[in-house]
């Protein structure tokens, strides 16, 4: 269930370093490549780079595939791909960002075949000309140039076994006439996403336990659709639509709670209730970006610019249920039933952005550039509580309400952001060069909050204002031809996403909930990095990040006591800033194609040491008081990945991958996140237009979430999130038509950066 339970959202946002699988997923295309000798790492200026053309991963895969594979990157949930050391990893294609939300990306770079790329840029910390956010890295994919008139595409079909079956099927097609380029996809699919779920926590000899499923099951329809037209030899014009829609019926959450408190004698004793929670969603995600883009002479100087719509509908209807039961979760047989929540929850979020750019190059190998951008946003979240008690009547069979609360929630939120960037970056020599440039932001906002609570009327205004100035600076150092070395330092901002600030609250259990919070500020984010490479093949990563004001969720408990007078523990995540946070990091790593690239070789390995500093004791929203938590914590964690490729025959049409990793333990902002590990193994088969693919993830499913956290004050809470990792899948995919007609020029959408935050 997608807003009950945070608890992979809550790991996944902590776990900045943990390399997951990067193995061949088995959503795999096949399309005639190009066949080169060498397959070359390295770093250039301000990222590194990746020249996959001749790679034996490519023939038949997809471009998700491809770059779980690239060094630097994965994925801990074959969705979202992550830079090591960084919160996110933002896609870029040909230099300019995807205009998609991250439904529809995923589903494009799964459905865009690998052969169609000629290098993939890693840029780990980039300079005041992106728009991103916080510790945020790029990942620039380059196409390849075809200049053909015609029609390609590719379908593809693709089934999964964990828990559930999933299946999902995609349709592609490329036209290319003269100054006309066409893009289309459309694809969709279902699935229903299970975890495993157990929360304890206690106070004394005061303790919950929670242990059940979830099961959240979806349907996916989405696609888009890209137009290019080339008014002159100079300029261009674009028009890109994206769409995404997902329906998410009948997710449950069914857990058994167990409570074992001291009675009015001292006596332990222990009750238990269950909680049997139904959810339907939905959500929808439109944009259209028009772009204008220029030439202005033969050096690659150009003026680039953008005007874009967003609108952002999710719709939220959850009916949570409480029940005392006996130890087997039966609630037969009880005079005292327990309670009811209904929740309405919708969210809407409308967005008006635009951007210009002006790039001037020079022949002395000097580059200037200059540009500026404009967001706004407003979001209306209308929240619904209906808080019942309410008894079973043995005689009638019918249930009886005893008392009802009412809870109203209008939250409306309006945002304006206002930027404007310059850099210079110049070409010394041969061997050296350097870049430096500064980003000044601007951030207005108000927030209204309505609410009516049990017939009692308030309203409540939040207004924030700041503006930041955030530099840049890098170089790049070529000692000779085998050795290379580099350093970087920027200043980032990391705005609350817009659901983080609607004041809601979603239930998960009797005693336990998530709060999230309009007060939420943006925190900072100081990021500094050195490299070494040899030969390109051999590099190390020396990277420090300081957030200022982290934004995070925080476990608060304390006691209260019920109807009954007796004590309970309530356990709360609390949406909010949460003091400071260090990440210091080393990475040693090799990538090397071997024995005549019968073996692709990315190996790994290294240590991060986090320091965190937080204290939290009150809702900032409701101003609950709660015991405190303090993490002040420090540990330092050793990583290793291997994913490795194996051509099976000389014709290059088996393949093996073989893929594992490991993550010891380490402090979190949660409590130390247990360590973790995976085996994968897949086998791929190309044949002509064909690729048959079969996958098997997590074989050994030791890829489970696990965070125990023990406070100076005895308080204690545990999580295990096992989100069924251990899947088969297998694929087939088809493709047709001229490989060689040119891709539509790829748009970087100007409402990019607030699409982010609807996630």
């Amino acid at each position: 269930m997608k807003t009950s339970i945070l608890i992979a959202a809550i790991f996944f946002s902590g776990l900045t370093f943990a390399q997951e699988k990067k193995q061949d997923s088995a959503k795999t295309k096949n399309i005639e490549g190009i066949t080169l000798t060498k397959q070359v790492f390295k770093k250039q200026s301000d990222r590194f780079v990746y020249d996959v053309a001749a790679s034996p991963i490519a023939k038949g895969n997809t471009t998700f595939d491809l770059l779980k594979q690239t060094p630097l990157l994965s994925t801990t949930d074959d969705k979202t791909l992550k830079i090591v050391g960084k919160n996110n990893a933002l896609i870029y294609i040909n230099g300019r960002k995807t205009n998609m939300d991250a439904e529809s990306l995923t589903q494009f770079l799964k459905n865009t075949p690998a052969e169609n790329i000629q290098k993939i840029e890693v840029i780990t910390v980039p300079g005041s000309e992106y728009q991103v956010e916080s510790s945020d890295g790029i990942i620039n994919i380059i196409l390849k140039k075809k200049m053909s008139n015609g029609t390609s595409g590719n379908m593809r079909m693709s089934n999964s076994q964990n828990k559930f079956n999933a299946s999902n099927a995609s349709f592609s097609v490329n036209y290319r006439k003269d100054k006309l380029g066409v893009t289309a996809n459309l694809s969709g699919g279902e699935n229903i996403n299970p975890q495993a779920y157990v929360l304890k926590n206690g106070i004394g000899k005061v303790k919950n336990e929670s242990v059940g499923n979830i099961d959240d099951p979806n349907k996916n329809l989405g696609g888009y659709l890209n137009m290019d037209y080339q008014l002159t030899d100079k300029s261009n014009l674009a028009l890109s639509w994206n769409s995404w829609a997902n329906k998410s019926y009948n997710s449950t959450i069914d857990l058994l709670n167990t409570l074992t408190q001291p009675n009015n004698a001292g006596i332990l004793e222990t009750t238990y209730t269950r909680t049997k929670n139904k959810e339907n969603a939905r959500n929808y995600n439109n944009s259209v970006n028009l772009n204008y883009e220029v030439k202005l002479d033969s050096l690659g100087s150009k003026f680039n610019a953008n005007a874009a719509y967003l609108i952002y509908k999710r719709f939220q209807f959850s009916d949570n249920n409480t029940m005392i039961s006996d130890v087997k979760g039966s609630t037969s047989g009880f005079s005292r039933t327990g309670r009811k929540i209904i929740q309405d929850i919708p969210q809407i979020v409308n967005n008006f952005s635009g951007t210009v750019d002006y790039i001037q190059k020079f022949k002395n190998d000097f580059t200037f550039s200059v540009g500026g951008n404009f967001n706004k946003t407003k979001t209306d979240n209308d929240t619904k509580n209906y808080n019942y008690g309410y008894d079973y009547d043995v005689a009638t069979g019918n249930l009886k309400g005893i008392d009802t609360q009412r809870d109203f929630n209008h939250f409306i939120y309006d945002e304006n952001i206002y930027g404007a960037y310059i850099t210079l970056e110049k070409k010394f020599s041969d061997k050296f060069s350097g870049k430096v440039g500064a980003r000044y932001e601007i951030t207005n906002s108000v927030g209204t909050a309505d609410s009516f609570k049990n017939d009692v009327q308030g309203q409540q205004k939040i207004e924030q204002n700041y503006n930041n100035l955030l530099p840049y600076l890098s170089f790049n150092y070529a000692i000779n031809d085998k050795n290379n070395i580099s350093y970087s330092f920027s200043s980032r901002m990391r705005r609350p996403s817009f659901w983080e600030l609607n004041p809601v609250r979603n239930i998960i259990t009797e005693d336990n909930y998530t709060q999230n919070n309009p007060f939420v500020k943006a925190s900072s984010t100081y990021n500094q990095e050195l490299t070494y490479m040899y030969k390109n093949s051999y590099f190390l990563i020396l990277n420090h990040s300081y957030v200022k004001d982290q934004i995070t969720q925080v476990p608060l408990q304390k006691k209260y006591l019920d109807d009954n007078n007796m004590e309970r523990v309530r356990l709360a995540y609390i949406r909010t800033n949460f003091g400071d946070k260090q990440e210091m990091s080393a990475m040693l790593g090799i990538q090397k194609s071997l024995f005549k690239q019968y073996v692709t070789l990315n190996f790994n390995a290294g240590v991060q040491h986090n320091i965190n500093n937080g204290t939290l004791d009150t809702d900032p929203t409701t101003g609950q008081v709660f015991d405190t938590y303090t993490n002040n914590r420090k540990s330092t964690s050793f990583i290793v990945t291997s994913n490795n490729t194996i051509r099976l025959d000389k014709k290059k049409t088996w393949f093996l991958g073989v893929n594992y990793f490991y993550v010891d333990k380490q402090q979190i902002e949660l409590g130390m996140l247990k360590s973790l590990m995976s085996l994968d193994l897949s086998i791929k088969k190309n044949w002509n237009d064909w690729t048959f693919a079969v996958n098997v993830n997590d074989i050994l499913r030791t890829n489970v979430v696990e965070i125990e956290d023990y406070q100076d004050n005895g308080n204690y809470n545990y999580i295990k999130n096992d989100m069924y990792k251990r899947n088969v899948t297998v694929s087939l995919t088809y493709s047709f038509g001229n490989s060689k007609v040119k891709k539509v020029r790829d748009i970087e959408a100007a409402s990019d950066a607030i699409k982010n935050r609807t996630r």
